[in-house]
Formats: C-alpha cells, structure tokens, sequence
C-alpha cells in the first residue's frame, strides 16, 4: 500500500477514534436526535463550502439521478438510521463497549458483498471475520 493511503487510513482511524469521546459528551446534557441535528448541520456547511472551494458545483449538478439516489439512501441508513441508534446506545452505555461493538459493520459489509456483490469468501476474509467476531465477545464480557 501506498505511504500517501497508510497516512490517510491513520488520519481517518484518529478522527473517528476521536469523535465518540466527544458524542459521549455532547449526549450528557441533550437527546440523541438533537446531537444529530447539529452534527449534520456542520457536515452540510462543511460539505457545501467543500464544493465551492474545489470548483465541483457542476459535477453535483450534473449527477446522475441512480447516483444521487444511491448516495440519498447511505445518508438515510448510515448518516441518519444507524447515527441515531449508534447515539442511542453510546448515551447509554459505556464508550469502550459500544464503539467496538458498533465497529463491526466491516463484518456486515463482508457478508453482503459476499451475498449481494459475489465477492469471494476467501480462506483469510473467513478468519479476519471470525477474529471480528471473537473480538466483540471479548469486548462483550471485558
């Protein structure tokens, strides 16, 4: 793998190490639906003035409609549906278990592209998937 994609694999695994100690916080004194109002209105800022910045307004508007709905549909289950479960459960448990737990969509991903996709079920993917599976159980009964 490339130096420029490790650096930005550890950069992502940082930021979103860092995000959950501050949703923890955030979900002390307010409700999960309003710590997702104001996460998404930063991200819609955030993303809008991305466009601008990069020069991408036209390849938006010029997207393709099964495009853009593909995309609608990740925002609506992942970055809404799973944000909103995900927000419940870390304000009621503990942050150490939850994120870990929550951090296996890998596995679900895994499978469905396996069902769905066709991807192969190699022998490693089998044993990377059974070590994500005997990580929550520690996790579970740490």
């Amino acid at each position: 793998m490339q130096a420029n994609v490790i650096i930005l694999l550890i950069l992502t695994a940082i930021l979103w190490g860092t995000t959950p100690i501050l949703e923890k916080k955030g979900l002390e004194t307010t409700s999960p639906i309003v710590g997702l109002v104001f996460r998404n209105l930063a991200v819609i800022i955030c993303v809008i003035a991305a466009v601008f910045i990069t020069g991408k307004t036209k390849e938006v508007l010029s997207t393709p409609p099964k495009t853009m709905l593909l995309f609608a549909l990740t925002g609506i289950i992942a970055g809404f549906l799973a944000m909103l479960t995900y927000f419940g459960a870390l304000k009621l448990g503990a942050t150490s278990r939850i994120v870990p737990i929550s951090a296996t969509y890998p596995l679900v991903a895994a499978l469905l592209g396996v069902l769905i996709l066709g991807e192969q079920a190699t022998l490693l993917r089998i044993f990377g998937t059974v070590l994500i599976i005997g990580g929550v159980w520690l996790v579970k009964v740490g």
